[in-house]
């Protein structure tokens, strides 16, 4: 395991032994690699596949062959072994424990059931956790945002909701409509979605001053995404608006048939799930949330920085996507000052 670089001393006093071939550090370093020493082992995974995650993992791993590269390393310096729980939480937990096993360098958890997995397999040992696509760090135990304090950190994704409920108004209004009754589809099974929609969503709404009545539906797997819907839809909400939640946005395309055929809005919290049938959302771009969690990785196995004391980062969710087609399928029209702030504007495809 390459992670015994990593000697404990006692009374974490560091000492360096004449002719000692092996770098001594503090405890919860992590020495610099050496290409001589074989290479680097990095486990993924991702609570399930759906285009913003698949992003992160890709961008995650983007950015750790770029530092390889500054580094004058090459690919052949890392192999990354990549697990996908498929949605299940039992299986995030065994497959926390099997990159413990393989006794890999880091472990890149994508999303929050994976991050709280893999915070619980590394405790007794010297491996690095690196999380990104995480809403709410607090669920993996990290209190102090700028000094995580432990052997876990990574990028948050959590974006502010207010401005995501302020665009619904922003849709709703210029077409004649009002925002009493919203809709919200989440798996109360993941602590992300619970803190968007119980503590995110309640204070936008406060901050907005509206008096809104949310419908919740919630879900334990993508096969219950088109009951959820319904119970929505049969509710007579105005809109639906669907958090970061992993197991809706990967079977979002339930979600997406009962509001054309009922003209119910439907907005989302990540801009790819605009693409799939959403018709808008301010978000943030989840390949650059992958990319500062693979930069933060470099500083940790590169260059040997200390997890404990590297602030959790966030990206910016300062990206507009629209889908004026597809608002049309669901009953309104994008006005046109929101169409010229938008960042991108999906198309049909021909």
């Amino acid at each position: 395991m390459k992670n015994k670089r990593i000697l404990k001393l006692v009374g974490s006093v560091c000492m360096v032994v004449a002719l000692a071939l092996t770098l001594v550090l503090v405890s919860g370093c992590t020495a610099p690699y050496e290409e001589e020493e074989g290479p680097l082992s990095i486990g993924i995974f991702q609570i399930i596949s759906h285009p913003a995650l698949d992003s992160a993992r890709e961008g995650f791993k983007d950015a750790f062959k770029a530092g390889l590269e500054d580094e004058g390393l090459s690919e052949t310096d890392v192999v990354f072994v990549e697990r996908n729980a498929a949605g299940s939480m039992d299986n995030v937990y065994t497959i926390a424990d099997y990159f413990v096993s393989l006794g890999v360098d880091l472990i890149c958890a994508i999303a929050t059931p994976c991050v709280i997995a893999a915070t619980t397999a590394v405790e007794g040992t010297d491996i690095p956790v690196v999380f990104n696509s995480v809403t709410n760090p607090a669920d993996a135990g990290i209190d102090d945002w700028d000094e995580p304090g432990g052997q876990v950190t990574g990028v948050s994704d959590m974006a502010p909701v207010e401005p995501q409920i302020q665009l619904i108004l922003d849709v709703l209004e210029p077409n004649g409509l009002t925002l009493d009754k919203l809709g919200v589809v989440y798996n109360a099974g993941e602590p992300n979605s619970v803190y968007q929609v119980d503590v995110q969503l309640a204070d936008a709404i406060t901050a907005l001053g509206l008096a809104v009545d949310v419908v919740k539906a919630t879900v334990s797997t993508g096969a219950d995404v088109p009951a959820a819907a319904q119970t929505v839809v049969d509710a007579g909400v105005d809109a639906i608006w669907v958090p970061t939640d992993n197991t809706v946005v990967a079977g979002i395309e339930a979600l997406v048939g009962p509001c054309e055929d009922n003209d119910i809005p439907l907005f989302a919290a990540d801009v790819a799930t605009v693409e799939r049938g959403a018709l808008g959302c301010w978000g943030m771009d989840y390949y650059d949330v992958g990319y500062s969690s693979g930069e933060i990785a470099v500083d940790i196995l590169l260059k040997g920085a200390n997890p404990a004391t590297i602030p959790i980062e966030t990206a910016p969710a300062n990206l507009l996507y629209l889908y004026p087609d597809e608002a049309e399928r669901q009953g309104v029209t994008i006005p046109e000052d929101l169409l010229d702030q938008a960042t991108e504007i999906i198309e049909d495809e021909d």
